[in-house]
């Protein structure tokens, strides 16, 4: 049985759905609902393992991003991981896989235009989720206790998310057109976006397959997607979209997918148009 903290949110849902599309009998770990499960307590989290065999671990559960301070975010986040490697170790599993961030690589500046995992990480961070993400890594790179993958994983949206981000612009853009809003973006900002059905996908891939050769993974699209392309899919799938693309912008680098490709056969099965499509009719259903 594979345990998903975070399981209610919006990766943990994907995630679940793609394990479970997958055969796979899960146990869901969230803050609310009838059987709450404070992933930075170990007594809640150790009950757990009381009540179901739990064999592997998919760690995603984070603090939000308006969820106190700083230093509140950045001890939650630390916590809950030292809690839920713990557990792993008492409870003998396979292995865990901890979501990491695209947000690790800033201040990386590749030269091809792709982030890979073997590149150096700079300890300074601009934000506190990159910060807890390079602590969460550290501390799975230098224990052995417990088998763990790391999974950067990078701009994701999709049925769930937030209506709008602070790093890119892609969910404000659908959400607003939705609504019959005209939204405005920098048509040249780009970033590598994957469609949260096929995060979950990736994510599922990497806690079931069989063997992994890396400790660490990306998981995006493996090339980037500026405004321009987004708000063309748009108009082309939304009857009567009207988009405000503004001069200028900022092209990040992709996230190098080659590993993720290589070891567990995945593939993206949502190209922009059919992500757009699939996202605007979610929201037509649940956003009225």
């Amino acid at each position: 049985m594979i345990l998903v903290t975070g399981g209610g949110g919006f990766l943990g849902t994907h995630v679940t759905q793609a394990l479970r599309d997958l055969g796979e009998d899960v146990v869901i770990a969230q803050r609310r609902g009838p059987s709450p499960v404070d992933v930075t307590d170990p007594a809640s989290v150790r009950e757990l393992g009381r009540r179901f065999p739990i064999t592997r671990v998919v760690h995603l559960a984070a603090a939000g991003l308006g969820d106190g301070s700083t230093l509140d975010k950045l001890w939650a986040d630390t916590l809950a991981l030292f809690t839920v490697l713990r557990a792993a170790y008492e409870w003998n599993v396979e292995r865990v896989v901890l979501a990491s961030s695209i947000g690790v690589y800033a201040g990386v500046t590749p030269d091809d235009g792709y982030y890979r995992e073997d590149v150096p990480l700079p300890v300074a961070s601009p934000h506190a989720i990159p910060a807890a993400k390079k602590i969460m890594e550290t501390v799975a790179a230098v224990q052995r206790e417990v088998p763990s993958v790391t999974a950067r994983v990078g701009a994701i949206w999709g049925p769930l998310g937030r209506p709008a981000s602070p790093f890119f612009a892609a969910p404000q853009m659908i959400h607003q057109v939705v609504r019959g809003q005209q939204p405005a973006a920098p048509a040249d900002d780009a970033i590598d976006m994957l469609y949260a059905k096929d995060c979950g996908t990736a994510v599922a891939r990497l806690v079931t397959t069989a063997e992994l050769r890396h400790s660490a993974y990306n998981i995006g699209s493996g090339r980037v997607t500026s405004n321009r392309e987004l708000a063309a899919a748009i108009t082309r799938v939304v009857p009567g979209a009207r988009i405000a693309l503004t001069d200028g912008g900022e092209t990040q680098a992709a996230l190098d997918v080659a590993r993720l490709r290589a070891d567990t056969g995945f593939e993206p099965e949502y190209a922009l148009d059919r992500a757009v499509a699939d996202y605007a009719a979610w929201l037509a259903d649940h956003e009225k």
